[in-house]
């Protein structure tokens, strides 16, 4: 929690400096199609279902056309994981999330403008299950990050997004997470890195 906060401390202060003009903000939510980038040969790796929640700020940095959007999100992830002799594991993950995005917006006509932007993030771990499934048993566990051979508790990496903001403030929005930390455990062989997809609606005032 303390790095969580102390993420949050440099967001801020980050904002402050870049922003010049007035500041929105919004909210948006939507669904994530979360899987894992394996390098172990003997596992696949495929999505699973899970979702957002994101509360950012919207700050135009020098003129009205370009801005840097932080923000703070509980972020669904995980993958569906699959091996011939063992059966399937499903987990799921809930992340803390901060991002910070660098957007450009483009009008279009009166509706309303175009937008695109990348940014890094910091994320860190909260809570984890998995879901066995085999021809002969199933069974749940719920873990905790960075104990008893599960997955490191904090991941880095960049966000691509893009989508449409209505002149209403409603956004249709889409992105790209791409996970840079290897969260394998030590001693692990391969790596485990983070992939998602995200999109949904937001508002922004």
């Amino acid at each position: 929690m303390k790095k969580v906060l102390l993420s949050i401390t440099a967001l801020l202060f980050a904002t402050g400096v870049f922003a010049q003009q007035e500041m929105g903000f919004g909210l948006k939510a939507g669904v994530n199609f979360p899987k894992y980038s394996l390098s172990e040969g003997d596992l696949s790796t495929g999505s699973t279902t899970n979702f957002h929640i994101t509360a950012f700020l919207d700050a135009p940095i020098a003129t009205d056309r370009f801005y840097v959007q932080p923000g703070v999100s509980l972020q669904g992830k995980g993958a569906k994981l699959s091996q011939s002799s063992a059966g399937t594991v499903k987990q799921n993950t809930m992340w803390i999330e901060v991002p910070v995005n660098f957007v450009a917006k483009f009008p279009a006509a009166d509706a309303g403008k175009f937008f695109i932007g990348a940014g890094p993030y910091v994320a860190f771990g909260i809570s984890g299950k998995n879901k066995y499934e085999s021809d002969w048993a199933s069974a749940e566990e719920d873990f905790d990050f960075g104990k008893d051979g599960s997955l490191k508790g904090t991941d880095f990496g960049l966000n691509f997004i893009g989508g449409f903001e209505f002149n209403s403030g409603l956004m249709i929005h889409g992105g790209y997470g791409l996970g840079l930390s290897n969260l394998a455990p030590d001693g692990n062989n391969g790596d485990i890195k983070q992939r998602l997809w995200t999109v949904g609606l937001g508002f922004r005032i």
